[in-house]
């Protein structure tokens, strides 16, 4: 199933408020587009609405932020940039999606993705393309 969500960044609420609704209290979420398309964007637009005080930025460096919320959730976000799968692997990473909240997922691979929904993970993906004063929010489920 896609849904498409076409949003300001005033606007972004109507995304957040749409994942909040589908998404379960445990799950990763692929986020795509070009470089400044918006995934820490919205990543930042999820953390406030959770709660989650303090900044939160693109994990670049250190691969992986991670961040408590008010209700006791947690927000992980992560940038595989720099990472290919095979690095990714032999770090352990993937056992950090285990851990119960959302997984947010810059750059990450194909193979990762596939990887993750062969060992029974629901991965979910949001394409997010740039248009003049908006983005299109494409969210497969």
């Amino acid at each position: 199933m896609i849904n498409e969500i076409t949003a300001s960044l005033s606007e972004l609420d109507k995304v957040v408020d749409y994942l909040e609704e589908i998404l379960p209290a445990h799950a990763i979420v692929f986020l795509r587009g070009d470089l400044a398309a918006g995934k820490t964007t919205l990543t930042q637009a999820i953390a406030k609405a959770k709660g989650i005080e303090g900044e939160v930025t693109s994990p670049t460096f250190s691969l992986q932020q991670c961040y408590g919320a008010k209700d006791g959730s947690s927000l992980y976000h992560y940038d595989l940039y720099r990472l290919d799968h095979e690095e990714f692997m032999q770090m352990g990473l993937f056992e950090e999606f285990e851990k119960p909240g959302w997984h947010m997922v810059e750059w990450g691979s194909d193979e990762l993705k596939a990887f993750l929904e062969r060992v029974g993970y629901n991965v979910v993906t949001i394409e997010i393309e740039s248009q003049e004063n908006s983005r299109i929010y494409r969210i497969y489920i």
